[in-house]
């Protein structure tokens, strides 16, 4: 194990601030014991020895863990499947695909998917994955399988099954069932939502079952929120109501829900959100890949929290975080405003992820010691004013070099450690060639 962290740049979280410090990491038993700092300028102008048990960062920038707020673990297996329908709108999209990817998925599938999805996010720094699962037929017991698969490579996760009425009574009431015997059974290491796909999909009866037992635990939901128009149109053919009333009518709306995408809103929807105190969750890279537009960021209170998901498109919140930006900067939001905005993100995950795991690091003193070296080493003076500038144009455009859990290594050097990847990836495959040709059945 591990024991010290030398000539790093440490950049701790203290009262929504960063304030970057070059030194040591001392680190024993998981936890940080002690931040020695050290003169950057002395360093430039030595020739530093390696010491036993450390571990030397060689001048590059640490940071608290990446998470991932929306995953769609399920996906993994898609890439290059023979899609056979149109995929011209986003109807098209999830009926001829995702649906019925979903509807092939065994355990064994599931299981080769979370390895995948979850080899990738320790590459990508991730160690916490709010992951919202879906497959119908099998429904039971497959929040089971990704948990396993976290604990087993020592990551967390806050898992949820999509509640939908679209596959049938039966399938319905299974979805409804994983979720609550899963959250029924809580572990401090795996964390669960109660999941629903998207209002659309969900009747007012599901709707009423949910909020019973929702509120009976006070438990969040993770639930798509008008991610295209076509939620808005059929909720409202079909039951009556838009998407948002129809959670505030059943009272799904707490402080640890999460509103994934929440593009079609308007500014008093938005509101009414914050005042709910639930979270969005923004999934940028997915929404182009979809062509469903981006959220409006001019009529988001500053206030309201917003996290950022990758939605399965990948394993990099990270590079879905300078996308937002830039997108942010593209939609008209000045330099300043689009700084501003993802600073509140940054700090807004930080303080959600601790509703959950409350010893979530802030990598302080007797903090966990968990967090990621980037293979990034500030070209220019490094310090509190100028962190965002480094961060977003120079940490979030570097590779995560090294993932550290619990004072060890997941990955070293971008190596994993302890982890035969060759052979993972041939069970994956045997997994993906199944799904492959159960999917050209549908």
């Amino acid at each position: 194990m591990i024991n010290k962290i030398t000539n790093a740049w440490i950049c701790s979280v203290k009262k929504n601030s960063i304030s970057p410090v070059f030194g040591d990491l001392i680190l024993a038993d998981g936890i940080i014991k002690k931040i020695k700092k050290k003169d950057w300028k002395d360093y430039l102008n030595s020739n530093t020895k390696s010491e036993k048990n450390s571990y030397d960062a060689k001048g590059k920038v640490i940071t608290i863990p990446n998470i991932n707020f929306h995953e769609h673990i399920y996906s993994r297996l898609s890439k290059g499947l023979p899609i056979n329908g149109p995929t011209n709108n986003f109807t098209n999209i999830l009926k001829n695909l995702w649906w019925k990817l979903d509807y092939a998925l065994d355990h064994e599938m599931i299981g080769a998917s979370a390895d995948m999805a979850i080899l990738e996010s320790i590459k990508n720094g991730v160690t916490h994955i709010f992951d919202h699962h879906s497959s119908p037929v099998h429904a039971t017991e497959s929040l089971s399988v990704i948990a396993n698969a976290l604990t087993k490579y020592k990551l967390n996760g806050v898992l949820a099954f999509e509640t939908t009425d679209r596959n049938g009574q039966t399938l319905s009431r299974k979805s409804i069932d994983e979720n609550i015997n899963s959250i029924l059974s809580e572990s401090n290491d795996i964390k669960f939502l109660f999941g629903l796909h998207a209002s659309f999909t969900i009747n007012n009866q599901t709707l009423k079952d949910v909020a019973e037992f929702v509120n009976q635990t006070n438990v969040g939901i993770h639930i798509h929120l008008c991610e295209d128009p076509v939620d808005r149109k059929i909720s409202l053919v079909e039951f009556g109501s838009l998407p948002l009333k129809r959670l505030i009518k059943y009272n799904l709306l707490n402080e640890k829900s999460i509103l994934s995408h929440s593009i079609h809103l308007t500014e008093s929807e938005y509101k009414k959100i914050l005042h709910y105190g639930s979270s969005i969750a923004v999934n940028i890279d997915s929404n182009l890949n979809n062509s469903v537009g981006i959220n409006n960021f001019k009529i988001i209170p500053k206030e309201l929290s917003m996290l950022c998901g990758t939605d399965g498109m990948h394993a990099n919140p990270a590079k879905s975080i300078k996308n937002l930006f830039l997108l942010m900067r593209h939609s008209g939001l000045s330099s300043a405003e689009a700084f501003e905005r993802i600073i509140n993100i940054y700090f807004s995950q930080h303080t959600f992820i601790k509703k959950f795991y409350n010893d979530f690091t802030s990598l302080n003193k007797n903090d966990k010691a968990d967090f990621i070296i980037w293979d990034y080493v500030p070209p220019t003076p490094f310090n509190k004013n100028n962190f965002w500038g480094h961060y977003i144009y120079g940490v979030l455009e570097s590779q995560v070099s090294s993932t550290v859990k619990d004072g060890k290594f997941l990955m070293k050097n971008k190596k994993l450690i302890g982890i035969n990847e060759s052979e993972i990836q041939k069970e994956i495959y045997k997994q993906g060639e199944r799904l492959f040709k159960e999917f050209k059945k549908l």
